[in-house]
């Protein structure tokens, strides 16, 4: 039994041929009629996965220390806006402009916020959440739509939800991977004749067996470029937060989540989650390439060590209860371990600027 997405997409396999990965995957998220974002709200026990803002308030909060040391740098420019992509239920950006409320009022009082979000589901979820600052919020499609200004971008989790192509070795190249119909009308992944570019590819691609998969995604880089160009026309941060590797190479990481557990990428189209890796490498690139400055690269665990993780998380505790004290120390942990199923390393994280100046923790001396 399939979903009814599924049964839309067998459709229009039957009717079109093979589709590349990158247009199921879209279909997955973003399918007008059974879309997964369409119609829920995926965060939290009760959805399919649970993100870091979802984890502990300390993640949000140390992102908003770091946008008001942006802005400081920057030189306390008197208007802002501040733009997120994939705002999920608005956690994070509640606890950034309570941090900003707090330690920077200047910044806070010309800030005009724009959520870049198409999930009319999510939209009602940060509505609620963030009702006591909808006088300076503005929903958005893209980023096309914000306001122009100085701009401080943040982004947790948005990258890997952006559609990835795949290209397997066979042979003397690599060739599109697509969704297409076993024998018994089944989804299942085939090869076209589409043969990429083998400029595109890492310099050791001759190298590599066949049946290896290449992931490039330019949908991703196409965005780090409008998010370079927007910092370069009117100034200010970029903050990228996602899972992925700081290096391009080869490897399968398409995956579904459902219910909180793995599940093959075609066996629930539109009722589970797909995201890929994100290449940072490649994000990295294009900024560089619109003439961006990029700061060193990092993991998640050293970013939020580097900003007060520790001090904070004790802060956190102090006259609480064992049992609360406990699972700060946890939730901290998990954001910044780097176990099996902890965030520090998995998670990368890369700084954006229109122009070179220090930012902690990426510029720190040594």
């Amino acid at each position: 039994m399939t979903t009814p997405l599924g049964k839309k997409i067998r459709t229009m396999i039957e009717t079109g041929g093979p589709m590349p990965v990158s247009t199921y995957f879209t279909l997955c998220l973003a399918d007008p009629e059974y879309g997964y974002y369409l119609n829920r709200d995926p965060l939290g026990r009760g959805g399919d996965f649970t993100t870091a803002p979802e984890v502990s308030q300390l993640f949000g909060e140390l992102v908003g220390v770091f946008l008001i040391q942006a802005w400081q740098g920057h030189g306390r420019p008197e208007k802002t806006v501040l733009i997120e992509g994939g705002p999920g239920r608005g956690t994070m950006m509640a606890d950034i402009l309570n941090v900003i409320a707090q330690l920077a009022p200047d910044l806070h009082d010309g800030l005009s916020v724009a959520l870049m979000e198409t999930s009319p589901a999510l939209r009602a979820r940060q509505a609620d959440t963030l009702t006591r600052h909808t006088n300076r919020i503005v929903w958005i499609d893209d980023i096309g739509a914000a306001p122009d200004g100085f701009t401080l971008f943040v982004a947790n989790e948005l990258f890997d939800a952006i559609a990835t192509r795949q290209f397997v070795k066979a042979g003397t190249g690599f060739f599109e991977r697509v969704v297409t119909l076993d024998d018994k009308g089944a989804l299942t992944f085939g090869v076209s004749p589409a043969r990429l570019d083998p400029a595109a590819l890492p310099a050791n691609w001759k190298t590599q067996a066949d049946g290896t998969i290449f992931e490039p995604a330019p949908a991703r880089e196409a965005l780090m470029v409008r998010i370079a160009e927007r910092l370069k026309t009117g100034g200010g941060s970029a903050l990228i937060i996602d899972y992925g590797h700081l290096k391009s190479g080869f490897g399968d990481t398409l995956q579904a989540v459902r219910k909180h557990v793995f599940d093959p990428p075609l066996a629930h189209p539109g009722e589970a989650d797909l995201t890929s890796h994100v290449d940072f490498s490649a994000l990295a690139a294009a900024a560089q390439h619109e003439g961006a400055h990029v700061h060193p690269m990092m993991m998640q665990g050293a970013f939020l060590a580097g900003l007060g993780l520790g001090p904070r998380a004790s802060q956190l505790g102090r006259g609480k209860s064992v049992e609360t004290q406990q699972q700060i120390v946890a939730a901290a942990r998990r954001l910044a371990g780097e176990g099996a199923d902890e965030m520090g390393n998995l998670f990368k994280v890369l700084c954006v600027t229109h122009r070179s100046l220090a930012l902690t923790p990426f510029d720190a001396e040594d």
